[in-house]
């Protein structure tokens, strides 16, 4: 059976951000790694070309080019958190390794690749059908930088945030 994986474009630190990737969330690891076989655009001969990985469970490939590609924010990677515990050490581990904040739960890591870390609760409040409650949430979310799932929950129950 066919699958879409999305492939992302390294400059010869592919394995370096697959082995970082795969320690922000359990059900990820590495699959494979498979070296260049002669000397070539992407790298000498026995250098990382492709690694293979999931990150939660979502396959991944990183691919070293073999030169400098800029990511946009058009295309992100979401992870869905259990809670505001996962949020805060995702979060945190891609801030401490280079990464730079962005609002409504966005952060670019030090490749320069847009994440958005968001609990999952937050797709309850904005599918509710309580439609002022979800657009409260909403509000609530375009305020923050890192998601806050308390500051969030107040908002949508409509009770102050103080």
């Amino acid at each position: 059976m066919s699958k879409v994986v999305p492939c992302m474009w390294f400059n010869g630190d592919a394995e370096e951000a697959a082995k970082f990737y795969v320690s922000l969330v359990p059900d990820s690891e590495i699959t494979h790694v498979q070296h260049n076989v002669s000397d070539g655009p992407s790298g000498k001969e026995g250098s990382v070309v492709v690694v293979e990985f999931t990150v939660a469970g979502q396959p991944l490939v990183a691919l070293n080019g073999g030169m400098k590609v800029d990511y946009t924010h058009a295309f992100s990677l979401m992870i869905h958190c259990d809670d505001q515990a996962q949020v805060d050490s995702v979060w945190s581990a891609i801030l401490a390794h280079g990464g730079k904040e962005q609002q409504c739960g966005w952060i670019y890591d030090r490749y320069g690749v847009s994440w958005q870390v968001v609990p999952k609760v937050m797709f309850d409040f904005l599918t509710s059908p309580d439609k002022a409650a979800a657009a409260r949430a909403m509000q609530a979310m375009m305020k923050m930088v890192k998601l806050d799932v308390d500051v969030l929950r107040r908002a949508f129950e409509g009770r102050s945030a103080a």
